[in-house]
């Protein structure tokens, strides 16, 4: 796996440091099987919340007093009524509804406290979780990097002066550090897979109408999709079979799986014909990127894999992601409640694409008829798709210092590059950590399944999970 941070923290106990990076199912166990309580689990994190989150700016909001109490509740809860996350601190992101406090978007322009929880969060409640705060992401979820004027620079456990990516980008630094153990994120264009590339996690991007948007109909038109961010496949598996399912209201609706993901995680994928790509038009990756892409192709094919080189027939579908983000961005933006604290780049943004978002309805359907066919050509020889996911590994933060909303622009399409189009086609995706870069920054790649395909997906990654393991790399953050 390359190149290795400290594998424990330093300054503190043993057992306490082990807990620093214990993940979602562990947490689980251990509240189960009555080694830890929920009120130890959610004081430790937010201790560590309140050493770290200064240096990394994760955070948006703490429910200290919030999760306390919700924590003596699930302590108090008989074990025959206990759900899988039972007792487990999550955090969420800004654009999630959490009862009592203000659905932001990473920005200023909002302060009313939310009235009620979003669907995605009920369901975490009703699994047992704890939901432990709100973190930080760009403003609208727009950029690839978690940078706002009214918060700042949210910054990379790896090397704060490196970037977490975005837009789940509070998410992802609150994992990595082990503030938490899991986290909801989102993703609309890369916005799971792009800060766990840079962050060193697993971000599974989940297929179109998986986990229902209530109380919204849907995240950024046919583009965006709720889910966690993880360090492990088993843990995703986790949150995800908790929080899955649609609404009636849904715009978006997916059929059910053919078993569940922890299942998956737990079943050994059979021989596959994978194709693999290290570019496409205009994308490409560093030397570093793409040797770590090499090795987890000689990983595969020592597993039994048929991997092969390829060069699919990609749509071209640049027009209706702009249109879709252009339209998802200006809807968000109308609700602010305090419009003149928006920031400078997205007034211009949702002026200069006024002409586009007419065309949402088109690119709902475009990018529905561009996904079945792609479906239909590629995925008739092959079972997955591998490519890099990001073009490097971590980039330095001020990514958006001095950039107007068409130069920004430019910069994210660049970043997004290999994760945007199946934002747009609907395929699952995910980021799957695959090894460092020579200064020590976590590089990943990106494994594309067919439509419905999340069970596949996952138990390749689980594979590649157990045959160069991840989890156990952390980052020096004391």
């Amino acid at each position: 796996m390359g190149r290795a941070h400290d594998r424990v923290g330093s300054g503190h106990d043993s057992a306490m440091t082990e807990l620093n990076f214990t993940g979602v199912a562990e947490q689980a166990r251990l509240v189960s099987e009555g080694s830890a309580t929920s009120a130890e689990l959610v004081d430790h994190a937010i201790d560590r919340i309140d050493r770290l989150d200064d240096r990394l700016n994760s955070f948006a909001y703490v429910l200290r007093d919030e999760a306390r109490a919700e924590a003596a509740v699930r302590d108090a809860t008989p074990a025959a009524e206990r759900g899988p996350l039972h007792g487990v601190p999550i955090a969420i992101k800004d654009e999630n509804d959490v009862a009592g406090f203000p659905t932001a978007f990473g920005g200023a322009a909002f302060t009313t406290p939310a009235a009620a929880d979003s669907e995605v969060v009920r369901k975490l409640r009703a699994a047992g979780a704890v939901i432990i705060g709100k973190t930080r992401m760009p403003e609208f979820g727009i950029w690839p990097w978690t940078e706002t004027s009214a918060n700042g620079y949210t910054r990379n456990p790896w090397n704060p002066l490196r970037s977490t990516a975005g837009s789940s980008g509070g998410s992802a630094a609150a994992v990595a550090s082990g503030m938490v153990p899991g986290a909801i994120g989102g993703d609309g264009g890369g916005s799971i897979r792009l800060p766990s590339s840079f962050c060193g996690l697993y971000g599974l991007k989940c297929q179109r109408g998986r986990v229902s948007a209530a109380p919204n109909r849907h995240l950024w038109r046919a583009l965006g999709v709720i889910g966690p961010l993880t360090r492990s496949v088993e843990d995703s598996a986790l949150i995800y079979d908790a929080i899955a399912g649609s609404l009636p209201s849904d715009v978006w609706q997916a059929g059910p799986w053919s078993m569940s993901l922890s299942q998956a995680c737990r079943t050994e994928p059979g021989q596959l014909r994978i194709g693999y790509l290290t570019r496409f038009g205009a994308n490409t990756a560093d030397a570093e990127t793409l040797a770590a892409l090499a090795e987890t192709v000689d990983a595969l094919r020592e597993a039994g894999h048929l991997v092969s080189q390829v060069r699919p027939k990609l749509p071209e579908v640049s027009v209706p992601f702009l249109a879709l983000t252009s339209a998802g961005v200006a809807e968000e933006a109308a609700r602010a409640e305090h419009p003149e604290l928006l920031e400078q780049r997205t007034r211009t943004l949702v002026a200069l694409t006024a002409p586009l978002r007419g065309r949402a309805d088109w690119a709902d359907r475009t990018a529905v008829a561009a996904g079945a066919q792609f479906a239909r050509e590629y995925f008739a020889d092959y079972d997955l798709l591998l490519m890099p996911t990001t073009p490097s590994a971590a980039v330095p933060v001020g990514q958006l210092d001095g950039a107007n909303a068409v130069s920004a622009s430019a910069k994210a399409t660049k970043a997004s590059g290999f994760t945007s189009i199946w934002n747009v086609l609907g395929n699952p995706a995910a980021a799957i950590p695959s090894g460092f870069s020579s200064t020590g920054l976590p590089l990943s790649v990106q494994v594309v399944g067919p439509p419905d395909g999340e069970p596949l997906v996952v138990q390749v990654s689980a594979q590649l999970e157990r045959l160069r393991p991840w989890a156990q790399v952390r980052p020096a953050m004391g």
